[in-house]
């Protein structure tokens, strides 16, 4: 049989049935982003992030590196998805339509999408999409007219996906359980003499028997000097006594993550070392406090920069104080709606959700990063995840 057999033979069994939350959850995320794309005069949205098609429809797959977008507009929801994506989009999500194109046949997917969108006059892009492919919003432009298009789908849907529901909350805590118990295996396997690989199988295997699902980024572990280096990640380096050693994990459920950040010592932590473990939490306090509706991302961030001022010679910073985080896809966990930084004039709301990456790191020395995931309440930030902000000391036997 072909795609469009399998779809059907499918849908008589299967119909939505790994559909990730109950139809009312996606009605009010649909009639919210339905709501904001009436106020900005939009006809229609061309969806193509996977966590906004996964955000509004459920749709859900491993291979999100072939194109596949929803087309949403007042009344109906339409996903185009290659061939081998057809049994997800059965499975997984709950649309009004579903186009099916070869795998093989890129080109078959520009005249039903033109068809689609033809009778719609102003039609909203995420014009910073990575996933907005040239080669088919070029030819889609000649096609419809370019005037049609306008570049601010992104920001709209942003302004919903950035304030959590409860549903999503519920899913951010069961995260920062299994992300918790990662971490606290790999800490526990720590030893002078073994790879930072050792160490980051353990994590994984943790993660993964506690119920995370496909990870949108795997676990982070790096050793002494490499933690300087923002970004690098385990490569078979060997531990060595009284290193410290960094680890960043975020499980998924139902793909969404709480990560979290812990550095722990293959020996004795240094006196710098809880020194500059101290500036970390002294960071993570003055951000929690600051972070209250109506207050503006840029209040939080200039607050913090005061307490980092006395060491900002000395220790690199991202200068990225939090970033926003829900249900994402591989190649990151960062949701990308909102951060935490100077000149970020966006206030705070009650039940956004973000991750405070807070890793000082002494170039060519070492590093130290501990976070939370932290909800925005009346009262300011509180953590989701359970750090408990320690310099976990691991001697080995």
């Amino acid at each position: 049989m072909d795609h469009h057999q399998y779809r059907h033979a499918l849908a008589a069994h299967l119909q939505a049935v790994e559909l990730a939350f109950p139809d009312a959850e996606f009605d009010s995320r649909q009639a919210r982003v339905r709501a904001v794309m009436a106020e900005a005069g939009l006809d229609a949205l061309l969806v193509t992030d996977p966590a906004d098609i996964y955000y509004l429809t459920g749709y859900n797959t491993f291979e999100v590196s072939v194109h596949t977008c929803l087309v949403c507009s007042a009344d109906r929801l339409v996903l185009q998805v290659p061939s081998i994506e057809t049994g997800p989009a059965v499975v997984t999500a709950r649309v009004d339509e579903l186009l099916g194109y070869r795998w093989e046949g890129i080109e078959e997917v520009l005249e039903p999408l033109a068809e689609t969108l033809s009778g719609f006059s102003s039609i909203g892009l995420d014009s910073f999409s990575p996933t907005l492919r040239h080669g088919i919003i070029g030819p889609l432009q000649q096609r419809l007219g370019v005037e049609r298009f306008r570049a601010d789908g992104g920001a709209l849907l942003d302004r919903i996906r950035i304030v959590k529901s409860e549903a999503e909350l519920a899913c951010l805590r069961e995260s920062a359980r299994i992300t918790s118990r990662g971490l606290a295996a790999a800490i526990e396997v720590i030893a002078p003499g073994m790879t930072d690989n050792d160490v980051a199988a353990e994590g994984a295997r943790a993660l993964l028997a506690a119920g995370s699902e496909f990870m949108s980024m795997q676990p982070i572990v790096t050793t002494g000097r490499r933690i300087s280096v923002i970004h690098l990640n385990h490569q078979r380096h060997r531990i060595e006594r009284d290193e410290p050693v960094f680890l960043e994990f975020g499980a998924a459920f139902r793909r969404y993550t709480a990560p979290m950040m812990r550095t722990a010592v293959a020996g004795r932590a240094s006196g710098e070392m809880h020194a500059m473990r101290d500036v970390c939490r002294s960071l993570f306090e003055t951000l929690s406090g600051a972070m209250r509706p109506g207050n503006t991302f840029d209040d939080a961030a200039r607050a913090a920069e005061s307490v980092l001022a006395p060491h900002a010679d000395r220790v690199f910073f991202s200068g990225v104080f939090g970033y926003a985080v829900g249900a994402q896809f591989p190649p990151s966990w960062v949701e990308g709606s909102g951060y935490i930084a100077r000149g970020q004039q966006r206030e705070f709301e009650a039940d956004m959700v973000f991750h405070l990456p807070l890793c000082l790191r002494l170039p060519g020395e070492w590093g130290i990063g501990i976070s939370d995931t932290v909800q925005v309440t009346p009262a300011g930030g509180v953590p989701i995840t359970d750090n408990d902000w320690q310099l976990k000391e691991r001697s080995g036997s």
